[in-house]
C-alpha cells in the first residue's frame, strides 16, 4: 500500500516538475522574443534618425561616415518600406522588387508591416514627413514559431512516455493474468488427481455406474479447464482439426447444461473444414461467447451459432436476443476488467480476443448489436 502510494506521489512530482520546466522554457522563449523585438525597434529608431539627418533615405556623397555606416549596416535583413506624405513609395530595403510593381501589393505589405510593428515617423529637412514601415526580420519570424515547435516536441515526448507507460502496464497486467492462470491450473490439478483416485475406489465399491460416469465427465471437464489455464501465457501448439466438429462439440456441451427456456440453433456445413487450431482454447472462446449471450438474455431467448466458409476464411457467428451493446462499447468490451455484470471480472472477452487474435491470427469483433434486440459476435479464422 505504502509502495503504491509512494509511486503515485513520485509520478505526480515528475509530472508537476515537467509542467513547471515546460512553463519556464515557454516563458523564457516569450521573453527572449520580446527582447529581440525591442532590440530591432531600437535599431530602426537609430536608422530613422540617420535618415532624418540626411534629409532623404537615398545615399549620396555628402553623408558623413557615421550616418553612412548607420544607414548601410544597421538593418541587414529587416524588410523596410519608406512612404512619403502622398502615400507613395519612396524607398524599399530587403524586399523583392517583383512585389513592388503593383500598388496593391505595396499596400498589402504596408498593412502587414503595420500589424507587425508600429511605423516610425521621420521629419525631413524640407518640413516633410515620411513613415517607415518595417516587418519582422527572418530570424524573428523563425523565433515566432519556436514555441510551437517546442510544444510539438513536448507533445510527441509525452505521447512516447504515455505509450511506453501503457505498454508497460499492459505487459504487467498480462504477466499478472498469466501468473494467476498458471497458479489456478496448479491449484486445480492437486484435488483433480485426488478425484481420479477416488473414482477408481468407487468403481471397486460397486457404486451405480451412472453416477461414476457423470463424475468422470466432470473430471474430464476439470482436466480440460486445467489445460486451458496452463496454456495462457505460453504459445499453444496448433494442429489441423475439424473446426465443424469442435464447434458442434462445444455447442452441444453448453446446450445440455443451459436453461431449457433458451432456444438453441446451430447452422454448420455437413462436411469437414480443417483449420490449424488449439482445440481447448478455441472451444473455450466459443463457450465464453455463448455464456455471455445467455447472460445477456437472462436465461431466456434465442441463441444461434452459425459457421460458414467463404473462400479461405471461416466465419463463426454467435447471435442472441439479449439486451444488446452500445456502439461506443464495441471495443471496450474486449479490455481487461471491463464488464457490465455485477459479479463479473471482465476477463472472458479479453481472453477470447487473445486466443483468437494472438494465438490463431484471427479476428473477433462485434458484428452487429442493437439495444434491446440482441448482439451478433463474429470470429474470423483463416484456413491454411
Amino acid at each position: 500500500m505504502n509502495f503504491s502510494l509512494n509511486r503515485n506521489v513520485i509520478r505526480w512530482v515528475i509530472i508537476g516538475s515537467s509542467f513547471v520546466i515546460i512553463s519556464l522554457i515557454l516563458l523564457n522563449t516569450y521573453t527572449f522574443f520580446q527582447n529581440f523585438k525591442v532590440e530591432e525597434r531600437s535599431k530602426m529608431n537609430t536608422w530613422s534618425v540617420a535618415v532624418s539627418d540626411i534629409g532623404t533615405p537615398k545615399l549620396n556623397d555628402e553623408v558623413n561616415i557615421v550616418t553612412d555606416h548607420v544607414i548601410t549596416e544597421t538593418i541587414i535583413n529587416t524588410p523596410v518600406l519608406v512612404i512619403d506624405e502622398n502615400g507613395d513609395l519612396s524607398t524599399s530595403i530587403n524586399i523583392d522588387e517583383s512585389l513592388l510593381k503593383d500598388s496593391l501589393d505595396v499596400k498589402r505589405l504596408v498593412d502587414q508591416f503595420k500589424n507587425e510593428n508600429t511605423p516610425i515617423e521621420v521629419n525631413m529637412d524640407s518640413d516633410s514627413k515620411q513613415l517607415i514601415y518595417y516587418g519582422n526580420s527572418p530570424l524573428l519570424n523563425k523565433l515566432k514559431y519556436y514555441p510551437l515547435a517546442l510544444l510539438l516536441i513536448i507533445l510527441l515526448f509525452a505521447a512516447v512516455v504515455y505509450f511506453f507507460y501503457r505498454s508497460s502496464k499492459i505487459a504487467e497486467q498480462n504477466k499478472l493474468w498469466t501468473g494467476m492462470a498458471k497458479e489456478t491450473a496448479h491449484q486445480i490439478g492437486t484435488p483433480l488427481s485426488s478425484l481420479v483416485g477416488w473414482t477408481e475406489i468407487l468403481k471397486m465399491e460397486n457404486v451405480n455406474p451412472e453416477y461414476i460416469l457423470e463424475i468422470e465427465k466432470d473430471i474430464d471437464r476439470l482436466q480440460t479447464i486445467t489445460e486451458r489455464f496452463s496454456k495462457i501465457g505460453s504459445i499453444p501448439k496448433l494442429k489441423n482439426v475439424d473446426i465443424v466438429e469442435v464447434t458442434q462439440s462445444s455447442y452441444e456441451y453448453l446446450k445440455s447444461r443451459s436453461s431449457k427456456l433458451i432456444n438453441f440453433e446451430i447452422v454448420i456445413p455437413e462436411r469437414k473444414i480443417e483449420v490449424n487450431l488449439n482445440e481447448q482454447l478455441f472451444s473455450w472462446t466459443i463457450e465464453n461467447l455463448v455464456k455471455n449471450a445467455i447472460d445477456a438474455m437472462k436465461g431466456k431467448g434465442d441463441l444461434k451459432v452459425e459457421l460458414t466458409q467463404l473462400e479461405r476464411q471461416i466465419f463463426i457467428n454467435i447471435s442472441d436476443t439479449g439486451k444488446g451493446i452500445a456502439k461506443s462499447s464495441f471495443n471496450k468490451i474486449f479490455e481487461p476488467g471491463f464488464t457490465t455484470k455485477k459479479r463479473g471480472w471482465g476477463l472472458g472477452l479479453s481472453l477470447s480476443r487473445r486466443i483468437i487474435e494472438d494465438y490463431h491470427n484471427g479476428k473477433i469483433k462485434v458484428l452487429t448489436s442493437e439495444i434491446g434486440k440482441g448482439t451478433t459476435m463474429q470470429i474470423i479464422l483463416k484456413q491454411v
